[in-house]
Formats: structure tokens, C-alpha cells, sequence
């Protein structure tokens, strides 16, 4: 379980996220959708404790997550691993060395220095590759590769961190929609698994296919937790708020080939004609 009690961050006098409260058991897989300043992004660092939280606490199990320091944070890091938009893969090193770089918490800092890698970790590595269909890759430069393929080569580097947990923000704000739905698709599978997948997401429906919970946030608070049924055109508006609820439904429609759910609607405007007596 992890659990997310009173949890703040401020940057000066910025208030990023706000006083949220949540609890996720292990397995699910979360949507976490918002406007851009919502909160999305630094929640998803606070747990991974790339942004240190200003108060509350973040605990998983009897683990004080917000509290760690040391050999026990780096081992939280490789137990919940961080899958970003811009991918940060090494563009000059080949696609397998940086699947195995996941492998580089708890190894020998010489061996890391050298990039020496035993024949098990290679296995390993080709084995996470084949699971995404990109095995055939494994011997290219990282910067060879297409969008949607460099953030499966990310994909394949957390899953050689062995994690519990899966953190991915905005993993397919760049893609195009068949490579979006090939990186959801790799992420449902992962999660099938029992590991717990909370992904930032833009697209509506996206969110709504892919999430069993979706969680809400606006102006660094939670203001929706529910299922996907839940997530009503009227709960869409307190979440974008009524100047930003279109712009969240024309990104939903481009999804709609990675979704395959029926969108949500947004109300009819009457035209002038409709309007005249």
C-alpha cells in the first residue's frame, strides 16, 4: 500500500501540491489527469523522491518514504521506477547497454564506471527488448531510434530495475497514437503482473481505457478519485474548469484510436437558429 498522507510541496511562495491524501493498494494502475500546473508531475517526483515533499509523509508499507536517505532512498528509487516524457536514454551508448544502465543501483561503481555487464544481465536485458518488440534494436545508438521506440527502451530500463512499482510521466505526450497505444498496451501488461503502474496522462480517454483509478487534480489538490464510469462530463469541467474543458475533450478525440471507449461529450451550444423563437 502506499499511502500518501497531507502531502505538500511549495516552491517559495508557490503552493504546487496541496494537502493530498490518497491511498493506492499494490497492482492497481492509476490515471492522474489535470491541466499542465496541476500538480501531476511533482506528485509523481515526490514519490519517487526526486522533489523532497515540504510537509505530510509518503509511506509504502512500514517504509517512511518521504523520510529516507542514503543506500535506502537509492534502493526506494530502484524499487519504484521513473519513466519521463523526454525519455533520458544515453543518445550515443547502444540500446541494450542503456536498457542494463536500470542495473547500475547496487552494482560495483568500477563495474559501472567500465560498462562491464555480466552475461546474465544481457540475457535480461534482451529479454525485456523482446517483450516490447524492439529486440531487433538492441545493437543500435539509443538516438537511431523513433520516439515511440526510445520510450520502450525507457520501459525496458525500469523493468531491469526489478520494480514494485512503475511511476511514468506523460509517457505518451509525444507519441503518435499507434506508438501511444503500443507504450499503454506495454504498461497494462506490466501492471498485469501485480506491479502498480500511476501514469500522468493528458488524454481523457486514454485515462478512462487504460486505468482502473483515475485521480483529478487541479491547482496542486485532488478534487476527483474514482472509476472510470465516474468520470462524468461534469466532474471533466471541475478538473480543467470551464475554459480548459474543451481543449481536454479535443485531446481526448485524437486519442480516440488508443481508447477504445465511447468519449465523453460535451454539451451542445445552441446556434442562433436554434435559439430564435
Amino acid at each position: 500500500m502506499l499511502k500518501i498522507s497531507n502531502v505538500s510541496r511549495r516552491f517559495g511562495d508557490k503552493v504546487a501540491v496541496s494537502g493530498v491524501n490518497l491511498e493506492i493498494p499494490q497492482g492497481q494502475m492509476v490515471g492522474v489527469i489535470g491541466r499542465s500546473g496541476a500538480g501531476k508531475s511533482t506528485l509523481l517526483r515526490m514519490i519517487n523522491r526526486l522533489a523532497d515533499v515540504s510537509s505530510g509523509s509518503i509511506d509504502y508499507g512500514d517504509l517512511r518514504v518521504s523520510e529516507l536517505r542514503g543506500q535506502a532512498l537509492r534502493n526506494w528509487q530502484r524499487d519504484c521506477a521513473m519513466i519521463f516524457q523526454q525519455f533520458n536514454l544515453v543518445p550515443r551508448l547502444d540500446v541494450i547497454t542503456n536498457v542494463m544502465l536500470g542495473r547500475l543501483n547496487g552494482r560495483n561503481p568500477v563495474l559501472n564506471l567500465l560498462q562491464v555487464f555480466s552475461p546474465g544481465e544481457q540475457l535480461e536485458a534482451l529479454k525485456a527488448l523482446e517483450r516490447l518488440d524492439i529486440a531487433a534494436t538492441a545493437m543500435q545508438w539509443a538516438q537511431t531510434l523513433s520516439g515511440g521506440q526510445q520510450q520502450r527502451v525507457a520501459i525496458a530500463r525500469a523493468l531491469m530495475q526489478g520494480p514494485k512499482m512503475i511511476l511514468a510521466d506523460e509517457p505518451i505526450a509525444s507519441l503518435d497514437p499507434r506508438n501511444a497505444q503500443i507504450v499503454m498496451d506495454s504498461l497494462r501488461d506490466i501492471n498485469a503482473e501485480g506491479i502498480t503502474v500511476i501514469t500522468n496522462l493528458h488524454t481523457l480517454d486514454t485515462a478512462r481505457a487504460y486505468c482502473e483509478r483515475i485521480i483529478g487534480m487541479a491547482a496542486g489538490k485532488v478534487v476527483f478519485d474514482g472509476t472510470p464510469d465516474e468520470l462524468t462530463t461534469d466532474v471533466a469541467r471541475t478538473i480543467y474548469g470551464a475554459d480548459g474543458l474543451k481543449e481536454a475533450f479535443s485531446e481526448a478525440m485524437t486519442s480516440t484510436s488508443i481508447a477504445p471507449v465511447a468519449p465523453l461529450r460535451l454539451p451542445r451550444t445552441p446556434t442562433n437558429a436554434q435559439q430564435a423563437p
